[in-house]
């Protein structure tokens, strides 16, 4: 008896939206990160610890130096988070 190849019924687009509008990720960022994740925020010291809630397809939500705010804010958008390291 041989193995099968298995092909993945999921698609690309599929994967995409997995957990659109139930999950949501923190992570910690650098400030020279935030502009090209956050295009329209300013120019941030890069001292800062910087903490941003992202939507499960990467979707940018939220850019803090509290993290405890993207919790709040994914409670607020009744999101479940993970965090990134």
């Amino acid at each position: 008896m041989g193995l099968k190849t298995i092909t993945p019924s999921v698609s690309k687009a599929d994967l995409a939206h997995l957990g659109a509008g139930e999950v949501g990720y923190i992570r910690k960022m650098k400030a020279d990160e935030v502009s090209r994740v956050f295009p329209e925020a300013p120019e941030i010291d890069p001292s800062l610890d910087l903490w941003a809630l992202f939507g499960a397809d990467g979707t940018p939500i939220l850019l803090t130096d509290n993290r405890s705010s993207t919790f709040y804010k994914a409670a607020e958008d009744d999101l479940r988070t993970v965090s990134l390291h």
